[in-house]
């Protein structure tokens, strides 16, 4: 504003009234800024120049100027009172204009202060709720409330911390950010590893859960097979068996007897994956994950007849740990990798076997070894339902497969033994028919006889039934093997091929062959209708195989065993003719004739009575129960051989002559075994002495050169030896000469032509 005032504005105003206002208003305008003194001047310059103006006035018109005078006088009374008023009221107006001053400025002031208390204010709440979080994070840790917490931590750091960005407390809980976040996956890791303790710890109760689901699953295929036979050719797994068995929903890990919760993973993985670490936690996992492998294998196994349960406790704990993973696979995207889950079970594989294998050579039992492989069996069908690869212990079954059957091949050498140890080698005796039926149910044997009458007698002795009861235990056993789960069905049946083989001719035909050694004839004869019928067993046993082959194999079966003891039976049959032979041989040096005797014998030689009596002995108890065509055999053999030793005797190089009395002798003693041999009803067994006959004929024949005719030789004597003829007519030539005194040298030149 200028210092000079538009006097003449408000003193040539209108009326009174604007003339105040415009007055008050200058005044009030002079007394703002401080200049009331120079409005002041300015009216008392504008009085200066209104008094010379009047007095100028008043000089001209003096009259008037006294008029006017007056009035100037009262207009300065009027001025006077009115400055005085002015005074009062600048004064006033200062005194209110300073008051108002001091009440702005306090105002001012108090604007100024109160707004540093709101931003301080502000300020201090933005603080305070950055320390809310900073503390809400730890009070969200001890709650367990990880994701909560690092939630809590991201907002306080790219929210709240950038509104007190210029506060040292900003600064300080910054830096400390790193650290708390290190605290949150801290925290979460103690608690993933203590999930992990916890599943590592039920990982067996878990593979048992899942060992009885699988035999469950058993029982139902089975129930349903039973009702719907077809269903046989679907096993387990397979996918009509998956499909029927869909309806039954269970979860291994979530049942009344165990359930396992994968939080703890999911809050790793999702606080991992929110810190940007998810591919540093995921190798983390999969190194821990292995390293509770290695803690869940042990260094070694022990097994024992009585006692596999570490083998069921091992591969539970195996299948527990592989579920595990499994459903860790299938619950998370992109965390574990079939590739590392499958590594992982192949190597828990190949070191499960490793110890499983060593740990077999304990046991001793087959039946025990059929239980280790029905728990193989079990754990193999309960990991392939969950798609694990089993190649490696369907491998391992084919192992233990040949164990199983060393075992069994042992435990039958060790029964056949004691069998042979109390074998009495006598014809079985059987009392009632039920006794009868008890031995035919186990044993492979076509009775001859339709109606036996009891109390009877079975041919074979009782190493045979129950030799066969050891067979079909064993080939029971064999097939018990492939029960439930065997990938390897021609394994079974051409190792029970080769091992039945085996123990038939190497154990119980060669321990039979062993016994024809002895001297007893009537333990021979039961060795040799013991080896009929096996030899019959054996033809048995062989459309028995073809009958229960599970390969898809065609054709017949044949076994070694069964040409072996036939040839063995031949042997058996040799040993009797021997053993009967020498008994005719002791009998035959006996005998007692007179090659030069006077007087001819009325009775045949004592030693062929013995020897008849002793056929008659031998076939009606040692050779009885033998068939009838090896009965004929061993007859005709005995014949011939008491026909051959007969003609041997007088052959003899100590016998150098024989007379006519010793011929007839010899004639009586033909006759007497001819009708021995008519008596017993084979014809064809006469036969055996025709050579005898025919050469003691010769020996009666007055006229000798008839042997010496082919024509007449091959009507007559067609059966006697060339060789041996001519010698005894020699002999008998010799000897007539020496009983007529007559040298007989025409004889010998007979003789002769024959040598």
């Amino acid at each position: 504003m200028k210092d000079n005032f538009n006097l003449q504005q408000f003193l040539h105003a209108p009326s009174d009234s604007d003339y105040l206002d415009q007055l008050i208003t200058a005044i009030h305008d002079a007394c703002s800024t401080g200049r009331e003194h120079a409005l002041a001047e300015q009216l008392q310059h504008f009085e200066d120049q209104r008094e010379q103006d009047i007095e100028r006035l008043c000089n001209s018109n003096h009259q008037e100027f006294v008029s006017s005078v007056n009035q100037l006088l009262n207009v300065r009374k009027g001025t006077v009172d009115l400055t005085d008023e002015i005074l009062k009221l600048n004064e006033s107006i200062q005194t209110s204009t300073q008051k108002v001053v001091e009440h702005k400025k306090a105002l001012v002031d108090s604007r100024e202060v109160r707004q540093n208390i709101d931003e301080a204010t502000r300020a201090l709440k933005l603080c305070l709720e950055v320390l809310r979080l900073a503390n809400r994070v730890e009070e969200l840790l001890k709650a367990k409330k990880h994701y909560a917490a690092l939630r809590t931590l991201d907002e306080l750091q790219n929210v709240h911390l950038k509104e007190v960005v210029q506060f040292e407390v900003a600064e300080m809980i910054q830096k400390s950010v790193p650290a708390m976040q290190g605290m949150v996956k801290e925290a979460v890791m103690t608690d993933l590893n203590s999930w992990l303790y916890r599943i590592r710890e039920g990982s067996q109760l878990l593979g048992q859960v899942a060992f009885d689901q699988t035999e469950l699953r058993r029982r139902r295929q089975k129930e349903r097979v039973e009702k719907s036979p077809y269903l046989r050719l679907f096993k387990l797994n397979s996918a009509i068996e998956l499909v029927l068995d869909e309806r039954e929903e269970f979860d291994v890990l979530d049942n009344e007897d165990i359930k396992i919760a994968f939080d703890p993973l999911f809050e790793c993985l999702h606080i991992h994956e929110a810190l940007g670490e998810r591919d540093e936690f995921r190798l983390t996992y999969a190194d821990t994950r292995r390293q509770q492998k290695e803690l869940l294998l042990p260094a070694t196994l022990t097994l024992t007849d009585q006692d596999i349960s570490t083998l069921n406790h091992l591969l539970e704990s195996i299948a527990g740990f592989a579920i595990l993973e499994k459903a860790t696979m299938k619950k998370t995207r992109n965390f574990r990798s079939s590739l590392d889950v499958d590594d992982l079970w192949d190597s828990m594989c190949k070191k499960a076997i490793g110890i499983i294998e060593p740990a077999l050579k304990a046991i001793t039992v087959a039946d025990t070894l059929l239980k280790v492989k029905n728990v193989l069996a079990l754990f193999i069908q309960t990991m392939d339902s969950w798609g694990y690869s089993v190649e490696a212990f369907d491998n391992f079954l084919l192992v233990l497969f040949g164990e199983y059957s060393k075992l069994l091949k042992k435990e039958f050498c060790r029964d056949f033994k004691e069998i042979m140890t109390n074998e009495d080698f006598g014809p079985m005796p059987i009392n009632t028919p039920e006794d009868y039926d008890n031995v035919v149910n186990v044993s492979w044997f076509k009775d001859p006889i339709q109606d036996r009458e009891y109390p009877t007698v079975l041919p074979f002795s009782q190493m045979y039934p129950l030799t066969c009861i050891d067979i079909r235990n064993f080939l029971n056993k064999y097939y018990f093997f492939s029960d439930e789960y065997f990938q390897h069905q021609n394994a079974i049946d051409e190792e029970l091929k080769a091992s039945l083989d085996e123990l038939l001719c190497k154990e119980v035909c060669h321990c039979l062959v062993e016994r024809l050694h002895s001297n007893n004839l009537g333990q021979l004869v039961q060795i040799l209708i013991n080896l009929e019928q096996f030899e019959y067993a054996c033809h048995e046993l062989e459309r028995l195989l073809v009958d229960a082959r599970q390969s898809n194999q065609g054709g017949s079966i044949s076994l070694k065993a069964t040409e072996l003891f036939k040839n063995e039976k031949k042997t058996a049959e040799k040993r009797i003719f021997e053993l009967v032979n020498s008994k005719i041989d002791e009998l035959v040096e006996t005998s007692d004739y007179n090659w030069m005797g006077t007087k001819p014998r009325e009775e045949p030689s004592e030693y062929l009575r013995q020897m008849t009596l002793f056929l008659n002995n031998i076939m009606g108890s040692a050779l009885l129960a033998l068939p009838e065509d090896i009965k004929g055999l061993i007859y005709f053999d005995a014949l011939s051989h008491i026909a051959t030793s007969i003609i041997a005797l007088p052959m003899s190089e100590s016998v150098k002559k024989i007379n006519k009395v010793a011929v007839q002798d010899l004639d009586t003693d033909v006759t007497y075994l001819q009708k021995f041999v008519k008596r017993l009803g084979e014809p064809a067994l006469l036969q055996v002495f025709e050579e005898l006959g025919q050469t003691v004929d010769l020996l009666q024949n007055d006229n000798p050169d008839e042997f010496y005719d082919i024509g007449t030789r091959m009507k007559k004597y067609a059966n006697v030896n060339p060789l041996t003829g001519p010698v005894l007519l020699e002999k008998l030539m010799a000897g007539e000469a020496e009983k007529d005194k007559v040298p007989a040298p025409a004889s010998r030149g007979l003789a002769a032509r024959f040598r």
